[in-house]
């Protein structure tokens, strides 16, 4: 039986496939694991309502009732999440000097 360059091929991009999928499968498992609250905490936010001090923000792609603390923020306005309570957001407004850090 011969080994043609067709053949060749095939087997060279299924070699190539099977080294790819392996090395997918390792990146992936050397990732942090992080559950979607905990994974908030540090993230920012835009305020959707006037935040005085409850209202809603707009943080990963989803609405979320949050809390500012002693703070009134805008609509519009950035925020920094530093806390998540069952489904509630507590939010800090972004500084300059948060920005830095």
């Amino acid at each position: 039986m011969e080994i043609t360059g067709p053949i060749i091929i095939a087997i060279v991009f299924a070699v190539a496939f099977v080294i790819f999928v392996i090395y997918a499968i390792v990146k992936a498992q050397g990732r942090k694991l992080t559950t979607g609250t905990e994974d908030m905490i540090g993230k920012e936010a835009v305020a959707q309502t006037t935040l005085n001090p409850k209202g809603t923000v707009l943080a990963e792609g989803e609405l979320w009732t949050a809390i500012a603390g002693n703070d009134t923020v805008a609509p519009g306005e950035e925020v920094v999440i530093t806390k998540v309570e069952g489904l509630k957001l507590w939010v800090a407004k972004k500084t300059e000097e948060k920005e830095g850090k």
